[in-house]
């Protein structure tokens, strides 16, 4: 485990398994905190939702951090898009990209949405995952002069395509993010919706097959979750 883990399960008051249960209830289902509270109550524990909340923002960075070190390539030729996440009364933009099969390349949530913000994004994906051949986009002005100042300084251009049918399988990967924010009704702050979109993602990249990790092809998707830190699923 990273020191990150280790500093957050010295200060614990519960044991790690109780924990990474409830954060990977709430970051793989359409929960809201006071729902996972219930549910583990129901298991004979009592976690106020407070708890989960805090430990939930720490954890679940520290665990995508880790699964990083495990991801399995993608492709290069990606399809990229933005949605709505709403923090705080007020809508932000999450930049996201998958590749042609549908895998998970980056994601980052920005304030604003501007050239600036779209080059961010494609810096830390191409920084994380290299360069691709293509880039598959809609007709957003600003994530088009973003790849062009990446492509100016670059001896073979990514091909651009705007071409909207192209990114369909963008706006259907979209809704497997937005069905679990939805029932959070916004988040607090900008810091803890980076945190918990980093599990919400997580656990989408995970289902979608992207551990590459020894005999995680055997194990359920809530399975190598806890097996990013380094625990086994209690029964």
């Amino acid at each position: 485990m990273i020191d990150a883990l280790r500093k957050i399960i010295k200060r614990m008051h519960y044991p790690l398994e109780v924990m990474l249960t409830c954060v990977c209830w709430y970051a793989a289902y359409p929960l809201s905190l006071r729902h996972v509270e219930e549910m583990i109550a129901e298991c004979g524990v009592f976690v106020d939702q407070s708890t989960v909340s805090r430990r939930a923002i720490r954890l679940l960075p520290v665990l995508e951090k880790i699964f990083r070190k495990y991801k399995r390539p993608v492709g290069r030729s990606w399809r990229m898009d933005e949605t709505y996440i709403k923090v705080k009364a007020v809508w932000k933009y999450l930049y996201r990209a998958v590749d042609k099969e549908g895998k998970t390349i980056d994601f980052l949530l920005t304030a604003n949405r501007d050239r600036a913000a779209a080059k961010r994004f494609f810096d830390k994906a191409i920084a994380a995952n290299g360069t691709p051949e293509k880039i598959t986009m809609d007709k957003n002005g600003a994530n088009k002069a973003a790849i062009d100042e990446i492509n100016a300084d670059m001896e073979i251009a990514m091909v651009v395509r705007q071409i909207k049918y192209l990114n369909n399988i963008m706006e259907q990967d979209h809704r497997g993010v937005k069905r679990i924010t939805k029932p959070m009704l916004g988040f607090k702050s900008f810091q803890s919706a980076k945190s918990i979109l980093a599990g919400i993602e997580l656990i989408h990249m995970i289902r979608k097959g992207q551990l590459m990790m020894e005999g995680a092809g055997d194990l359920s998707f809530a399975d190598q979750f806890y097996a990013l830190a380094g625990k086994i699923r209690p029964i």
